[in-house]
């Protein structure tokens, strides 16, 4: 009873205490539903690892698979994910994560734990060791993951995001078709000089490219096409964006010299903790964008913004952009502001392969 009464009188009221009562429950249904996925992963493990031998070794064919996904069917009617297609989609995650390759990449990312499995019973078969890393993610999420992405590099990129962003397999999907890997990655982000003083991390936080397929946009559009689209497509839009991105209003008002001006679409970024201004353009990026960009984010700042928030961003989402044209507007521009391009189609783009160690090195920093 004591203990209960000191933990009252820390927190000073009864929300703060039944809030206390609400973290307890969370934290052990989050640990629950980890160690559930973590179980999962390692009876998948094993019975990739089982089948794979029996493969190799020729005792099997794909014929005794499926009459293995069959017997399991018989044995337990309601068990579920044990077909033939899901098998064979155990097999290829016990061979693709125990090749001596994914270790060494990561190895020094820091990710080099392993979880030892209980295959003792099995002399036929060699002790396997599943990656600690892999339980970050559900199995739905691993065959999305191993199944569309080609290097171990963007498989393991794509752990790590759809773990920090809580992504299901649908939103991983796209975010893997629309080349996430690639836009987040992108070094040559047309950030002003402001924003990477303001936000050191902002090139592994904010994509430069967006991908708005989804709007159905007619060859000729403008800009009311665009913001109609994307506020009748707003969840679509916030998971392009990325998840920290929380939707506030659209089309803000905000007061200068007497007139009200209007944000097309103003958002609050958990991670960054700022209000984030979008600007919608249907016409490729021109310097005068910016000026207005800069007014925009000084009303936020000092009529909006909150003491304990930080300095507001602005983004120009246009078509396209000449970057020395940006690079030199920007470079004078005293604002945290950003210039990306949105695609209607989806444009194929080459897989960056260096910098996950940096992004790494900001999920670790961020706890994630």
């Amino acid at each position: 009873m004591k203990y209960f009464l000191s933990v009252g009188e820390a927190s000073g009221d009864l929300e703060t205490q039944f809030e206390y009562v609400n973290s307890i429950i969370e934290r052990h249904r989050t640990m629950a539903i980890s160690m559930v996925n973590k179980e999962t992963l390692l009876v998948n493990w094993e019975v990739g690892q089982y089948i794979s031998a029996q493969l190799q070794t020729s005792h099997w064919g794909a014929k005794i698979v499926s009459e293995l996904a069959d017997y399991l069917k018989r044995q337990n009617p309601k068990r579920r994910g044990y077909s033939k297609r899901n098998l064979y989609n155990m097999v290829k995650f016990y061979e693709l994560y125990s090749d001596s390759q994914f270790e060494e990449l990561t190895k020094p990312l820091g990710l080099n734990e392993f979880v030892q499995l209980p295959t003792a019973q099995m002399p036929s078969i060699a002790q396997s060791k599943m990656p600690e890393i892999l339980s970050i993610t559900t199995f739905t999420n691993h065959v999305e993951i191993f199944n569309r992405c080609k290097t171990y590099d963007e498989r393991m990129f794509y752990m790590l995001y759809a773990a920090h962003q809580r992504l299901n397999a649908m939103a991983l999907r796209r975010c893997i078709v629309n080349q996430t890997y690639a836009s987040l990655m992108e070094k040559d982000k047309m950030l002003s000089p402001k924003m990477l003083a303001e936000y050191p991390n902002a090139e592994l936080m904010l994509k430069d490219k967006t991908f708005i397929d989804f709007l159905n946009l007619p060859a000729k559009h403008n800009e009311r096409h665009i913001h109609k689209g994307l506020l009748e497509h707003m969840k679509e839009f916030i998971l392009e964006l990325g998840k920290d991105f929380l939707f506030v209003d659209s089309e803000f008002g905000v007061t200068v010299g007497g007139s009200t001006k209007r944000i097309d679409l103003l958002f609050f970024h958990r991670a960054l903790q700022c209000l984030v201004a979008i600007e919608l353009k249907a016409v490729d990026f021109q310097p005068e964008f910016v000026g207005k960009m800069d007014m925009y984010l000084e009303a936020l700042d000092r009529d909006v913004k909150r003491e304990n928030e930080n300095p507001s961003i602005g983004i120009i989402l246009c078509p396209s952009a000449d970057r020395s044209m940006v690079e030199y507007t920007l470079s004078r521009s005293l604002s945290p502001t950003m210039v990306a391009e949105y695609r209607r189609k989806l444009i194929p783009q080459e897989v960056m392969k260096k910098s996950l160690d940096e992004y790494c090195t900001y999920l670790k920093d961020v706890k994630m």
